[in-house]
């Protein structure tokens, strides 16, 4: 109990009376039980996570133990009876292929035939040992003694006979004590090295439930690719027929996989699919896939090989497609060189981290991708190894004007830089300047089949602002679109259509590719074409085409802003893996200051080339008036004669005109041709009319 406070208070007015005032203690505090705060404390303790760490580890190697009895008793039991042979059998029958299961009957059939002779024959061993050994013992005894008895008569010494065979008989009683003096601690240590070696299978194996595997190996982070994983992820993408196949297989599915092999930074391994599954049903469970075989869906690329009924799986390691490639050859290599014809241009690495590199030798290109992905510099990588073969001719025509072209300057006999309707015009014109040489090349090799010429190349960089381009010119035909009328259009089509064979060729880098900025007659035209990251499948089939989506091609799956530079290539001028129609491309960067060093190497092979910002026009023709020039005063003339005559009045006017042109210019003026004594004709007094009326409108508007 405890003690009260006394406190002592004085009256001044009357006699010292002394108060005693008795002041309670404060309540005591309340009293925790030991048995509460130890049980508290205990279980803070078995909470904590240094304790779960450790009481996992302990479980996981304790469970290492028994997983590798498990795994060591099954491969036991497989080796001593024919239960791997049945599996076999089971899995070939469950993905259909019944002549391989009927090897795998005849291989256990086999097997069980010398199984038995096996035992037909331990009963025989036992006298067969004891006659061998009795015949050995004897001859060993009778060869001691012969020896003994050479030794004795050499030394004279009759004692020498059994020197020999005691010699033997000491050899034996060493070994004896030997064992002896071993068999004790090696039995002691049996047990536990037998432990070690169950544990040491296990931990390979990670034959441990998942709560008790390390962190890293539970999330799947860094975890390697092993077969079980990858039937694991094949069973869990969601498709019936692939899953039941799996559970009737005796192998649990593991012979549908190929060895797992290396492939630059990641693995590779071909999937032989049951019957009833398709390649089709795999391909679009791609980020499904990825996610159980703890990727993202970028690092799991699925392309279909020759094989049928076969998935080829790329996985990458994780992270490793985010980690940049070296530099090109042509930065790191100040002595290399080019060869248009028989060399290829480095263009980067595929997934295999082997060296991709692209044959230019009479392929048109086409390049397409969303903007800012590297498509200008996947471009410019090709031309700047080409310009160090001295015999290449450049015709340039950059329609973003950003100076991504510069360096050419010098080294392009054309370049023309900007995104306006004017330059346009101009991109359009060169282009048609590049039909012209290709007509006069096809008019020399008709003259001399053995004619060689030097390469030209023509690059048009955002091609989509041409083909989008709304202007006219003075007889009404547009530059941009996709019709017979469209300049620009018709331009690509004619140096795609005859261009190659005479080394007259055509590169193109465009947006965004639709039927509007990229129509279908070009894009078909190239024969090399490749894709940066699209947003659509339907994209990913007009830059690439219908095949090589179907075969895996998936540029619409990349990462946009993050796979820059990552092409996905459709060409037989590089090496693509058989049976693939695709190849995915990482291609080096070369930055404007190395382009610039490279182009002065270029020029440096050359002797000097004046290059042209505007393309240099012919005079404005009047095609009505000229054609009213060469009629004079014949009342009319055939086509084919008004079509000569304006060759030979103006050859570069109209030096390539067809009839079709002719009817396009009368067209709509009422001085169309007609027919005369079964000719097409055009007539004097129609194209005099014509003009009077042209003029006649001409006066009123300036008035």
């Amino acid at each position: 109990m405890s003690e009260n406070v006394v406190s002592l208070h004085k009256n001044p007015d009357t006699t010292p009376v002394t108060t005693l005032t008795v002041v309670p203690d404060p309540a005591p505090a309340k009293l925790v039980p030991l048995w509460l705060r130890s049980g508290r404390a205990i279980r803070t303790a078995a909470t904590h996570d240094t304790t779960r760490t450790t009481a996992r580890t302990v479980a996981r190697h304790g469970l290492y133990v028994v997983g590798g009895a498990r795994i060591v008793g099954k491969r036991a039991w497989d080796g001593r009876t024919a239960a791997r042979y049945e599996r076999y059998m089971r899995t070939a029958e469950a993905a259909g292929n019944f002549e391989a299961a009927a090897e795998w009957e005849e291989r256990g059939q086999r097997f069980r035939d010398a199984r038995h002779r096996r035992r037909m024959d331990l009963l025989h061993s036992p006298l067969d040992a004891a006659k061998g050994a009795a015949v050995t013992t004897g001859m060993g005894i009778g060869g001691l003694v012969l020896i003994g008895v050479a030794m004795a008569v050499a030394t004279k010494d009759a004692t020498e006979v059994v020197t020999p065979l005691m010699a033997v008989i000491r050899f034996i009683n060493l070994m004896v004590t030997i064992v002896q003096v071993v068999w004790g601690p090696a039995v002691s240590l049996a047990p536990f090295l037998a432990l070690l070696a169950l544990w040491a299978v296990g931990s390979k194996q990670q034959a441990a439930p998942a709560w008790a595997l390390p962190d890293r190996v539970r999330n799947g982070e860094g975890e390697p690719i092993t077969p079980s994983i990858v039937v694991k992820a094949l069973r869990d993408l969601g498709v019936p027929a692939l899953r039941n196949a799996i559970k009737e297989m005796g192998d649990a599915g593991a012979s549908m996989l190929s060895p797992i092999v290396i492939a630059g930074c990641g693995v590779e391994v071909d999937v032989t699919l049951p019957s009833g599954v398709s390649t089709i049903e795999v391909q679009s469970k791609r980020r499904k896939l990825a996610e159980n075989l703890s990727r993202h869906e970028h690092e799991v690329f699925i392309t279909i090989p020759q094989a049928a009924r076969t998935v080829r799986l790329w996985v990458a390691d994780s992270g490793a497609l985010d980690e940049p490639i070296g530099p090109s050859p042509l930065v790191t290599d100040n002595t290399l060189t080019a060869d248009y014809a028989k060399g290829r241009a480095p263009w980067g690495q595929d997934l295999r981290g082997d060296a991709a590199a692209l044959s230019l030798y009479q392929r048109h290109l086409l390049i397409t991708g969303l903007s800012n992905q590297g498509k200008t510099a996947a471009l410019r990588s090709l031309a700047l190894w080409a310009s160090l073969d001295k015999r290449v001719e450049f015709r340039i025509a950059d329609l973003k004007g950003a100076g991504d072209w510069a360096m050419f300057d010098g080294l392009a006999t054309v370049l023309i830089q900007g995104p306006t309707d004017e330059h346009v015009i101009e991109a359009t014109e060169m282009v048609e300047g590049l039909v012209e040489e290709m007509n006069r090349r096809i008019k020399a090799r008709q003259t001399d089949p053995t004619v060689v010429f030097n390469p030209l190349i023509g690059i048009v960089d955002e091609a989509q602002v041409a083909f989008m381009c709304p202007a006219v010119d003075a007889d009404k035909r547009p530059y941009g679109g996709s019709k017979a009328t469209s300049r620009y259009f018709m331009a690509v089509r004619k140096v795609h259509n005859q261009g190659r064979v005479v080394d007259v060729l055509m590169y193109e880098g465009t947006q965004d590719p639709t039927d509007q900025n990229l129509p279908k007659l070009v894009r078909e035209g190239a024969h090399t074409r490749a894709s940066l990251a699209l947003g659509t499948e339907s994209q990913a089939v007009m830059a690439l085409g219908e095949k090589a989506v179907n075969g895996g091609a998936a540029p619409h799956l990349l990462r946009q802003g993050l796979d820059k530079g990552t092409l996905v290539v459709a060409s037989d001028g590089i090496a693509i893996p058989k049976g693939q129609s695709s190849i995915t491309v990482r291609t080096h960067f070369i930055g404007d200051e190395d382009a610039v060093a490279i182009t002065d190497r270029a020029k440096a092979l050359r002797n000097g080339v004046t290059t042209l910002h505007v393309v240099e026009r012919t005079e404005d023709r009047d095609p009505l008036a000229d054609i009213a020039a060469i009629i004079g005063d014949a009342p009319r003339l055939r086509t084919q004669d008004v079509i000569k005559r304006l060759s030979a009045l103006d050859g570069d006017a109209y030096g390539d005109w067809s009839p079709g042109d002719l009817t396009r210019v009368l067209d709509g003026t009422g001085a169309e041709p007609y027919k005369s004594d079964g000719r097409m004709v055009v007539g004097r007094n129609q194209i005099t009319r014509a003009l009077a009326h042209r003029d006649g409108e001409d006066s009123a508007s300036g008035a």
